[in-house]
């Protein structure tokens, strides 16, 4: 009988010790997000916290000078507006130049997916000659269309596709830490 009793004993305080262990923690104090400005006319989208960005980081790039362009339905001709942010890249390019970056062409959802893959690489290719044209050495660029695989809004409608008809600088290589 003591021997039940123990056996017992051991079990339940086995238990005991398996639910302390599954008790959650609180969740930790967050700081909220930047907080991002609109961006009016091209210009880079502007944070609160800048100053923890590391300059000739991808996340300065991303941030402070901007990193996405966006293209007219079934074109590949460089707006205006963009080209201001793409000469703000090819000036941050020229300032960081052991930086290497991938140009990504994208395109919405309409079109096959054949025709898509080409004409995000005609986009990339804008882009990238664009900024060859500022200086910025071919070498350093590389250019790769996602076509239709790679939405940032996946709703059927005109404002979520003006969105994914973009091209997009991402470092690929020599950005600080």
């Amino acid at each position: 009988m003591t021997r039940f009793s123990t056996s017992l004993k051991l079990m339940a305080a086995a238990a005991l010790i398996l639910l302390a262990g599954c008790t959650t923690k609180p969740p930790a104090n967050t700081a909220p997000p930047p907080v991002e400005a609109p961006s009016a006319g091209g210009t880079a989208p502007v944070t609160t916290e800048s100053s923890s960005i590391i300059p000739g980081s991808a996340e300065d790039l991303r941030v402070n000078v901007g990193d996405t362009v966006h293209f007219d339905y079934d074109r590949y001709e460089l707006r205006d507006e963009d080209r201001n942010i793409l000469q703000r890249q090819a000036s941050w390019l020229q300032k960081y130049a052991q930086v290497r970056v991938s140009v990504e062409g994208h395109c919405d959802e309409r079109g096959t997916r054949e025709y898509n893959l080409a004409l995000g690489a005609r986009r990339a290719n804008a882009v990238k000659e664009y900024l060859v044209s500022l200086g910025v050495s071919s070498g350093r660029l590389e250019t790769i269309s996602y076509g239709k695989e790679r939405p940032v809004c996946t709703q059927s409608s005109e404002d979520c596709y003006a969105q994914n008809r973009r091209g997009v600088t991402v470092v690929s290589g020599g950005a600080s830490s």
